[in-house]
């Protein structure tokens, strides 16, 4: 049984910037990359991603939705391991501007220089449904 809350985990996911985004090939297989969610970390169990909308990623999302997204904090300086989590949920790809305003952050003009105005930008939400952890001395699984 889990003892930590979704409150407990988005304390340890903020502190966490990139992750791996899991998604369904055409050919059945399961593609992986790495993923920024660019300090937006305040988490309820929704990530967020900008993306290009031209990439295999969005037409994965868009033809199988289910997503794995894998997250792992550094050890500690005392040598505690850092923390390991699996969000298994839903993507979907969301094209409205007001949407991205409330998820743009300072630093992403590196990447799509024309801000939210960049042709092509998409946000990517995933939001969970199951998120297992382990931090080295305790296991858990929450479901939402």
């Amino acid at each position: 049984m889990s003892s930590m809350t979704l409150v407990d985990l988005s304390s340890h996911l903020r502190k966490i910037d990139f992750c791996m985004l899991c998604t369904h090939t055409r050919s059945g297989g399961i593609a992986t990359r790495p993923m920024s969610n660019n300090g937006d970390v305040e988490y309820d169990g929704d990530s967020w991603f900008f993306s290009y909308d031209a990439t295999r990623k969005v037409e994965e999302i868009e033809r199988i939705d289910d997503v794995t997204l894998t997250f792992t904090a550094p050890p500690s300086l005392l040598g505690k391991p850092g923390i390991f989590v699996a969000v298994e949920g839903t993507a979907s790809i969301i094209r409205d501007k007001t949407v991205f305003e409330d998820h743009w952050t300072s630093g992403l003009e590196r990447w799509f220089p024309d801000g939210v105005d960049t042709a092509g930008l998409v946000l990517v939400k995933v939001s969970a449904s199951t998120i297992q952890y382990w931090d080295g001395e305790e296991n858990g699984k929450i479901t939402l």
